[in-house]
């Protein structure tokens, strides 16, 4: 199967981004309160559910707290309660939420799957606005690029969507940030900036999580966000990949044209998605549609970008997938995309792999030759570690095997063996987890694990078997002979050698600071006969 030595290093984390100063503690800190109240009133500051969990102290401030719960605290888990606190707050409190929801290894899958959950659609702003919005960040009328823009289908907490049509008649979505959402978002930003050196002064087992890395990656995320040429940027990346993924016969999902002409910062222009949006309970009632191929294709689409290409739509839920027949899938809103390397893609291929065939010894070493374990651990430990979470999976039928709780389970145990989890990591498993709900929702008796098979086992064939052994060879022995060729094309130069001698003039300086020394002694010497 190969080892990981010759891939990239894994083994160093990226460096914590510098946290940033808090601009307006006095409104930083008001909205905090605010923030706190909320959450009182939906029950999601301190859950009922953990209540019985915690010291005697911390349960009766628990209990006090829970005097304070709404109407809205009454249903729902933990998480649902968090999600629709979260959805009140604004873009900031919602952007954090979907950020959570990556961190199934600390809040567990149940948590983070029912964040991932998190909605953000809110009343739209007038199509006058958006007409303003769109001539200010393009520098041209709407007229001379759309022949007719029309009122809003969706409104998030960033931006919303028009329908409109081009002058050769092809319609195109036109997404426009609200008027003002920076000014909210910076000040939305100054509030969890405040919250985290908080939490890290008072709170200390907080501090292990880095809440103020943390801040900073959601404050990173949110810039990219706010900055529609960005997100058009990803958008034509990853329709070259899953062009080439249909050109290779893959043809499972796609992904709208941009028409740069209508891109600036606060605005983008993509081709409409064909078909009908899977959140539409209709979409998959569309004449022809093969439920279970398009089930197959979610989990596939999502494997080939990870696997073979490294670059993948980081938010496939049923809100950014469109659909039609036979089985066709259009992903839309790139404002998240996970990247992998080629050893995290060899990670991913590898662990799949393993489960799949029950072998948590090559799981094991794969993880040590990645650098996720440090290797003061035991091999043989790790592998049984493995298998607890293997086997009681192992004989039941494919749709009571979760994959996003298989891997779930996997990286629960990093705290057991220290393993050092990556952002990237984090992202693919949440991404992974709502593509397995998407899946099951459209077949609740789908296949998850016979839809990845053709590809992992495609990849394996590929990147790790004979024939790949020796390509990899090969360009080695190509690099090698590049290296001579051009060492002999440009011999070194001869090296020079050049010796110093001492300047002729310096002895004779030397003599002289001599004489002046031993006259000076002399001198002192006789000083006090003098006197």
């Amino acid at each position: 199967m190969g080892d990981l030595t010759r891939l990239t290093d894994v083994a160093t984390p990226p460096p914590v981004p510098a946290a940033q100063p808090v601009r307006r503690p006095l409104d930083a800190f008001a909205r905090l309160l605010r923030w706190g109240w909320v959450l009182l009133r939906h029950d999601a500051l301190i859950p009922r559910e953990v209540t019985p969990l915690l010291p005697p102290a911390a349960r009766l401030a628990a209990r006090l707290f829970h005097l304070f719960a709404g109407a809205q605290s009454r249903t729902g888990r933990p998480g649902e309660r968090v999600g629709r606190a979260f959805e009140s707050l604004g873009p900031v409190a919602i952007k954090l939420g979907q950020v959570l929801a990556t961190r199934a290894d600390i809040f567990g899958v149940q948590f983070a799957r029912d964040l991932g959950r998190l909605k953000d659609r809110l009343p739209p702003f007038a199509v006058e606005e958006a007409r303003r919005e769109i001539e200010r960040a393009l520098g041209r009328p709407v007229e001379s690029l759309f022949t007719d823009l029309q009122p809003a289908v969706a409104a998030a907490s960033l931006a919303q969507a028009h329908p409109a049509f081009l002058a050769d008649g092809r319609k195109v979505a036109v997404k426009v940030l609200r008027p003002g959402v920076e000014r909210r978002v910076a000040r939305g930003l100054d509030a969890m900036r405040l919250a985290a050196r908080l939490a890290e002064r008072f709170v200390e087992p907080s501090r292990r999580l880095e809440p103020r890395a943390f801040v900073e990656i959601v404050a990173r995320s949110m810039q990219i966000e706010l900055d529609m040429r960005l997100e058009a940027a990803a958008a034509s990346e990853l329709g070259e990949v899953m062009g080439k993924a249909r050109a290779e016969g893959r043809a499972h999902m796609s992904a709208p044209a941009v028409i740069w002409d209508g891109v600036g910062k606060r605005v983008l222009t993509l081709e409409w998605a064909p078909g009908l949006p899977m959140t539409d309970p209709a979409a998959a009632e569309q004449p022809g549609v093969d439920r279970n191929a398009l089930a197959d294709n979610v989990v596939r689409a999502f494997l080939i970008q990870a696997l073979d290409h490294g670059t993948f739509h980081a938010d496939l839920h049923e809100g950014n997938l469109f659909c039609h027949a036979p089985a066709e899938l259009t992903a839309v809103d790139f404002g998240i995309v996970g990247r992998l390397g080629p050893a995290e893609r060899k990670y991913l291929a590898e662990i799949l792999w393993g489960f799949l065939n029950r072998d948590y010894d090559r799981i094991a070493r794969v993880h040590f030759e990645a650098g996720y374990v440090p290797p003061e651990h035991s091999v043989e430990a790790f592998a049984q570690a493995l298998r607890a979470v293997g086997e009681p999976v192992i004989g039941k039928q494919a749709s009571q095997v979760s994959m996003g709780r298989l891997l779930g389970q996997l990286f629960e145990i990093t705290d057991l063996f220290d393993m050092r989890l990556r952002p990237e990591l984090i992202l693919l498993q949440k991404t992974m987890v709502s593509v397995e709900g998407v899946a099951r929702r459209l077949n609740p008796d789908h296949d998850l694990w016979a839809a990845a098979q053709p590809v992992v086992a495609a990849w394996i064939r590929r990147e790790l078997g004979p024939q790949a052994q020796v390509r990899d060879l090969l360009e080695e022995v190509r690099a090698v002979l590049k290296a001579l060729a051009r060492q002999a094309q440009e011999p070194p130069a001869p090296a020079v050698v050049v010796e110093t001698r001492p300047d002729p003039r310096w002895p004779g300086i030397v003599a002289v600071l001599a004489l002046l020394a031993g006259a000076s002694a002399l001198v002192l010497s006789f000083w006090p006969r003098i006197l």
